[in-house]
């Protein structure tokens, strides 16, 4: 067993208590930020004289020599140790000898893991901001293709008023754009470098924080030595935005399942993303969307389960933080796959626009038009309504939409009616008429798809 500490003790811990206690077999992720904060904080040793140059080349020459043979597999990272800095830590001093027990002067593994744990989120955040940019280029690309692409508008997934599917498609870009600019937020907030509190205290080595920062790409150090290491506001935030980003994923995998329904086929998913029945031979289901849909609890219980390991711990750093690492490593994962996959199997969906055109024809959703209509001609509003009711109700028994209906049919509903009321319902004139910002009109859509463009394209 190769640990950190061990002077104090005249006994050898439990076997059982020794695994239950270690971190190894998760926090290896931690291997290439352990090396790069261990080099950062070797760098400032010997600016600050602490440690001599020399001393200071061989520590950063062994940790990238330790960095380089664990990814060509020479070197194995294995559960020997306690944690991946106990690993670094033996393996240096094995390889450059007393230089090595150097290192980690003016540090504790308190600070240490609080560095690594902030470098690895970082570079997380970055990344999960990339996926959202591809799935915000693939969304408004889609947009593009069918601003005149018809299809029935819901609410209590009941047809309520006619859309585009760019319209449609659009009211997620503005979830996942919401997203992306959270990830950035939660990067300003976290970019503080913890190391140099310490323990809990700080250190009596004149350490130079700022070199550190600026060495590790921060903003500057953490302002209290106490918080620095017990903090984990910023991997809860994290968490609370990639529940949000499932959440958002789920909802429209939810609508994918459901156009893909053979009752809708507004959709098409490619066989890539579908599997089949070991019993019925008919069957393509949509698993990816239902797996994506299935995850989002998942990166929920991810988010409460750090909360919930949070919100009894007294300052400064107790061992209860440990359990942040699988918890956060599992939430991320699963929100990086999921928005990898999803974003494919939509840039692979086929629509089936007659389906979505003649679905809004015959769910009514130029009902509210008609009645309009009728308002225009002089009709008063409530009256207009029932007509239209009944209009409707009288369309359902013949199985057909207000459109098929011959002009003495809509007459015998009212005098009102005349040959212009076919233009005036067609789904064309009920969608382009609406020109307030954020209506699904040809000229509001096309100005939209723009402004999403040169969005993304002041993220590169």
């Amino acid at each position: 067993m190769a640990q950190l500490w061990g002077g104090r003790f005249t006994g050898s811990i439990n076997e059982l208590a020794w695994n239950f206690n270690a971190s190894i077999t998760f926090d290896k992720r931690f291997l290439e930020v352990d090396v790069k904060g261990s080099k950062a904080h070797a760098k400032m040793l010997a600016k600050q004289g602490i440690i001599n140059d020399e001393e200071m080349t061989s520590i950063v020459e062994g940790l990238d020599s330790i960095l380089e043979d664990v990814k060509i597999g020479k070197l194995e990272i294995t559960t020997k140790y306690e944690d991946i800095h106990s690993f670094l830590e033996a393996n240096l001093i094995e390889r450059i000898g007393d230089a090595g027990k150097k290192v980690h002067t003016g540090r504790s593994r308190n600070d240490q893991v609080a560095l690594d744990m902030r470098l690895y989120a970082r570079d997380e955040v970055e990344h999960v901001t990339g996926l959202l940019t591809d799935i915000l280029k693939v969304l408004n690309g889609i947009m593009g293709e069918n601003l005149e692409t018809y299809m029935p508008g819901f609410t209590h997934l009941q047809k309520a008023q006619p859309v585009t599917l760019a319209h449609h498609l659009g009211a997620y870009f503005e979830m996942f754009k919401r997203d992306l600019l959270r990830m950035k937020d939660i990067y300003k907030r976290m970019n503080y470098c913890p190391l140099g509190a310490g323990a809990l205290a700080g250190t009596t080595y004149p350490l130079d924080r700022e070199y550190t920062a600026m060495l590790l790409g921060f903003e500057g150090p953490t302002l209290n030595s106490m918080d620095s290491v017990a903090d984990r506001d910023y991997l809860i935030e994290f968490m609370s935005a990639l529940s949000t980003v499932m959440m958002h994923l789920s909802r429209f995998s939810e609508e994918i399942i459901i156009w893909n329904s053979n009752e809708y086929r507004f959709v098409t998913i490619d066989d890539a993303y579908s599997t089949g029945s070991s019993i019925m031979p008919q069957k393509k289901n949509p698993d990816i969307a239902e797996l994506v849909r299935g995850k989002t609890g998942r990166v929920y219980g991810d988010l409460m389960t750090l909360l919930t390991t949070m919100k009894g711990i007294p300052l400064a750093y107790n061992k209860d933080m440990q359990e942040d690492k699988e918890a956060f490593f599992d939430a991320v994962d699963n929100t990086s796959n999921c928005l990898i996959l999803f974003t494919q199997m939509l840039s692979t969906l086929q629509f089936n626009k007659e389906n979505m055109k003649r679905s809004a024809m015959l769910g009514f959703t130029n009902a509210t038009d008609a009645a309009d209509y009728l308002v225009k001609k002089g009709m008063p509003f409530r009256d207009a309504h029932s007509v239209i009711g009944k209009l409707v109700l009288y369309c359902i028994d013949k199985n057909c939409a207000i459109d098929d209906l011959g002009i003495e049919e809509l007459k015998s509903f009212s005098e009102l009616f005349d040959n212009d009321i076919y233009e005036e319902i067609s789904l064309e004139t009920c969608v382009n008429k609406r020109l307030t910002i954020g209506a699904p009109s040809l000229k509001c859509m096309s100005e939209i798809v723009k402004l999403n463009y040169e969005f993304i394209n002041s993220l590169v």
